[in-house]
C-alpha cells in the first residue's frame, strides 16, 4: 500500500523488509504528505560486508567517515526542509543476533557525521532524548547490508500533528491510511467509522467524504473532537450493535473493532459480538464495502459471510508483534434470510 501512495511522485524501484525504495524526480514539499509510510529519509550511504562482531563496526564508521553530509542535508532541504540544526543524532535497529547494541551502531555513525557538519552529536545511550531540532540519521543493518540515510521531516510522519488526544488500542495513522486507500472511497459518500475511538480513521479520510464516527464510550468521543477540530465530522455516541442509520444508508465502514484485545466490546456487543456484523450488513447500501482490522480474520469471517457479507480482499500486516489482517467485505447481492 505505500508502495502504491509512493507511485503517485516517483518511480518505485524495490521493496524490502520494512523499506520501500524509490526515486523522486521533482523533490518538494508533497513528499511529507505521504500517508501510509512511518517515515521517509534520504538514502547517504549502503555498506555491505558487516558482519555480527563489533569488529565489523569499524568499516561502518569508515563508511560513515566518507558520507558527504552537507550534499546529504541539501538533498533534504530541497522538500522544504528550512530548520536549522542544533545537533546530530542517530537512531538505528538490525535484524538478527549480533555482537553489539543498537546504541553502538549509533554512536559509530553519529560521532563522524556531527563532526563532518560542526554539529554537536546527541546520543540516545542512557535513553537520552535529542531535542526537537536535531538532524535525525537513520541507520539499518539487514543481513550484512547497512544503510545509512537521513530523515527528510523534522519528526516521523506518523506523528501526526493531530493526534493531542490519545487512548489504549488506538488505531496506528499509517495503518488507517492504508485502510482509506484500500476503501477507495469518492468524494461525497458517507464514511463510518462505528468505533471511532479516538477518531484517527474519520480524520484521515479525505474531508471530500462525508465522515462519521461513533462510539459507545463517551471519553472517545471527546478524544475524538478534540483531534477532529477543525475537521467537518460528524461524531456520536452510538452503539455498534444498533447503529442510528437508516438500512443502506451507509457507503463506506472503515474500522478497527474491539475484539477483546486491547479494548473489550461494550453496550449490544458486549453480551453479542457478532451483532456487529448484521448490522453492517443492514447500513451498507448494496454497492457498499467495509474495510476491518481483523486478527483471527478467519474466525470472524465466518460470521460475516452467516450475516450476508463476501470477503473481496485479505492483506496481513505486522502491527506491535501481532498479525491481523485488513479484510475487505462487502454485501451479498442476495444476503440469506
Amino acid at each position: 500500500m505505500a508502495a502504491q501512495e509512493i507511485a503517485r511522485l516517483g518511480t518505485v524501484r524495490r521493496t524490502a523488509h520494512r523499506e520501500v525504495w524509490w526515486t523522486c524526480p521533482t523533490p518538494g514539499p508533497e513528499v511529507l504528505g505521504l500517508r501510509c509510510v512511518d517515515d521517509v529519509f534520504v538514502v547517504a550511504a549502503t555498506v555491505t560486508g558487516i558482519g555480527h562482531t563489533r569488529g565489523d563496526l569499524r568499516l561502518l564508521a569508515k563508511a560513515a567517515a566518507a558520507v558527504d553530509a552537507e550534499r546529504v542535508v541539501a538533498q533534504r532541504m530541497s522538500f522544504g526542509i528550512r530548520a536549522c540544526p542544533s545537533t546530530v543524532d542517530v537512531s538505528a535497529s538490525f535484524l538478527g543476533r549480533r555482537n553489539y547494541t543498537r546504541f553502538d551502531l549509533e554512536d559509530t555513525v553519529g560521532e563522524p557525521l556531527a563532526a563532518a557538519l560542526g554539529l554537536p552529536y546527541r546520543s540516545r545511550r542512557n535513553g537520552h532524548s535529542p531535542p526537537p531540532d536535531s538532524l535525525s540519521w537513520r541507520v539499518t543493518v539487514t543481513d550484512d547490508q547497512a544503510v545509512l540515510s537521513l530523515r527528510i521531516a523534522p519528526k516521523p510522519l506518523h506523528r501526526r500533528s493531530y493526534r493531542q488526544a490519545s487512548r489504549p488500542g488506538a488505531l496506528h495513522p499509517p495503518v488507517a491510511a492504508a485502510m482509506l486507500l484500500l476503501a477507495s472511497p469518492r468524494p461525497g459518500e458517507r464514511l463510518l467509522d462505528p468505533f471511532c475511538g479516538t477518531g484517527t480513521i474519520p480524520v484521515e479520510a479525505d474531508p471530500a467524504l462525508t465522515g462519521i464516527g461513533t462510539d459507545a464510550d463517551p471519553s472517545a468521543i471527546a478524544a475524538a473532537r478534540t483531534n477532529g477540530a477543525g475537521r467537518d465530522i460528524t461524531w456520536a455516541l452510538a452503539d455498534a450493535g444498533r447503529l442510528p442509520f437508516r438500512t443502506g444508508g451507509i457507503d463506506v465502514v472503515v474500522t478497527n473493532p474491539p475484539w477483546n484485545r486491547q479494548v473489550k466490546p461494550s453496550a449490544t456487543l458486549a453480551a453479542d459480538p457478532d451483532r456487529f456484523w448484521a448490522e453492517l450488513t443492514r447500513t451498507l447500501t448494496p454497492t457498499g464495502r467495509a474495510v476491518l482490522l481483523l486478527p483471527d480474520a478467519d474466525h470472524h469471517l465466518a460470521d460475516a459471510v452467516k450475516a450476508g457479507l463476501t470477503p473481496t480482499d485479505r492483506r496481513p500486516v505486522s502491527l506491535f508483534g501481532t498479525h491481523p489482517e485488513l479484510v475487505t467485505v462487502k454485501p451479498r447481492t442476495n444476503p440469506p434470510h
